[in-house]
């Protein structure tokens, strides 16, 4: 077997497969169909400094190869996460990324305090379409990435930070600099497109929201562009997601600039998706008589 451990910011991940926020909860109800502490790393359900009741219903809609999401940051807010989730997920012996979101820039910086030390990573989630205020509108403009990561990054003593770019935006290099000028010592990307899916006997869109966040495997293309454009306009690590299930669309991935990746979608179609996804990676790599997952990380060649 090759070696599949990777290192991101001193943070060692026994693989570089991390299940994806929003996807997965907080990890119980999948811990039901598998041990999840074969993951290389889990990114919480976003959470907010209070608690969050999320948008109307309905909040998922499908479209072609793709699923639409408008939850709205639904969550029991940091307290009862640090209360009653957190030390489920110490149990795992798994990676803990917490991934937060805030109204305000202030928020931000509260709920990186409060987490600071007791997670192995923290991920903004400045973002997120399907919210009415705060991660999405930070997260286009450069400088206001500058500013919510800056703050972020100022609240936080021990544990490292990223940060998840949109791909809603002009230029994802300049954001991807923008994040690491704030201080950020990792980026992740991307985030779901805004989308929305019409229901053309009511002449009204699926979503309550009207529109919201596109995930899966049809955006994957545009996925691997970005983290590839990212990866080569900043210096900090990558962690690449967009519409991966498979150990191939990892690979890609990482070959494109990721030094590990993220896995959502994929999660409800194959409960199991992530343990074949590992098994996969590893699979290729013999294949290809590669003893070292960190040797493929980076190695596109353009034509």
């Amino acid at each position: 077997m090759a070696n599949l451990q990777v290192e991101i910011c001193g943070v060692k991940f026994k693989n570089p497969v991390i299940a994806a926020s929003g996807t997965f909860g907080f990890g119980r109800e999948y811990n039901l169909l598998y041990d999840i502490s074969v993951l290389g790393g889990i990114s919480t359900k976003g959470t907010t400094v209070e608690p969050r009741l999320g948008n109307s219903v309905p909040r998922i809609a499908e479209g072609s190869s793709v699923i639409l999401n408008s939850v709205g940051l639904q969550n029991p807010g940091v307290e009862h996460f640090i209360k009653e989730d957190l030390p489920f997920l110490k149990s795992k012996g798994v990676v803990i990324i917490a991934n937060v979101a805030g109204r305000t820039l202030e928020d931000y910086g509260t709920i990186c305090s409060r987490l600071d030390g007791l997670v192995d990573m923290i991920e903004l989630n400045i973002s997120c379409p399907n919210v009415h205020s705060g991660g999405m509108a930070l997260g286009i403009k450069p400088e206001n990435i500058f500013k919510v990561t800056k703050l972020s990054k100022s609240a936080l003593n021990k544990t490292p930070l990223i940060v998840k770019l949109s791909p809603n935006v002009e230029s994802i290099p300049t954001n991807a600099r923008a994040a690491e000028e704030g201080g950020a010592d990792c980026i992740s990307l991307i985030n779901t497109f805004t989308g929305m899916v019409i229901d053309i006997e009511r002449r009204k869109p699926l979503l309550a929201n009207n529109t919201g966040g596109v995930s899966g495997a049809g955006i994957k293309p545009i996925a691997v562009r970005m983290v590839y454009e990212a990866s080569h306009a900043v210096k900090i690590p990558v962690i690449g997601m967009g519409g991966i299930s498979s150990a191939a669309d990892a690979i890609e991935f990482m070959m494109a600039g990721a030094r590990a990746v993220q896995v959502g979608t994929a999660n409800f179609s194959d409960g199991n998706a992530m343990p074949k996804i590992i098994g996969g990676i590893n699979g290729w790599l013999d294949a290809h008589n590669i003893n070292d997952i960190n040797q493929i990380v980076n190695t596109l060649t353009l034509n």
